[in-house]
């Protein structure tokens, strides 16, 4: 079946089954690596992606649930050739450790921020259940709280 589908800001088609998971669309298909595989049913988080601005898990999203709405992956995330507020975070707080986690972690933490632009301890509990198996919790909170900063320095 022919999907015509908006990545990161351009048109693709793929000819797949309607069942297919996105993540294999985006990595098989289209060659995008930022999207990982992690567990395959959607609890790891590895493979985070945005559908009209919100977070969802690729791999247990079929790429028939994609419709019309704009996928962005963690290659699509930054704009203008500079760093968005997270991943500008990521590295100023050396989050990643072996980084296999880290581009679904972004992605969900965007998805956070855009919605809870200050987010307190127990909202980023609730809201991220990415996991890291390099267990960097502690640095992710202190990147969210810095992207925050950052992301409110851009908008004054």
């Amino acid at each position: 079946m022919t999907f015509d589908l908006l990545i990161n800001g351009q048109k693709r088609r793929v000819d797949v089954p309607a069942d297919q998971p996105l993540l294999w669309v985006l990595r098989e298909q289209l060659g995008l690596k930022g999207p990982k595989f992690g567990c395959g049913v959607g609890a790891c988080g590895a493979c985070t992606v945005h559908m009209d601005g919100q977070a969802v898990r690729s791999c247990v999203t079929p790429v028939e649930a994609v419709g019309q709405a704009s996928v962005i992956t963690i290659e699509g995330l930054a704009a203008n050739g500079g760093l968005h507020p997270v991943q500008q975070a990521w590295i100023e707080e050396d989050v990643a450790q072996c980084g296999y986690c880290q581009a679904g972690q972004i992605m969900a933490v965007v998805s956070l921020l855009a919605e809870t632009p200050s987010p307190s301890d127990e909202e980023i509990d609730a809201s991220l259940t990415n996991l890291c198996r390099c267990g960097t919790y502690t640095r992710i909170r202190t990147a969210i709280r810095r992207a925050a900063e950052l992301m409110k320095q851009r908008v004054a």
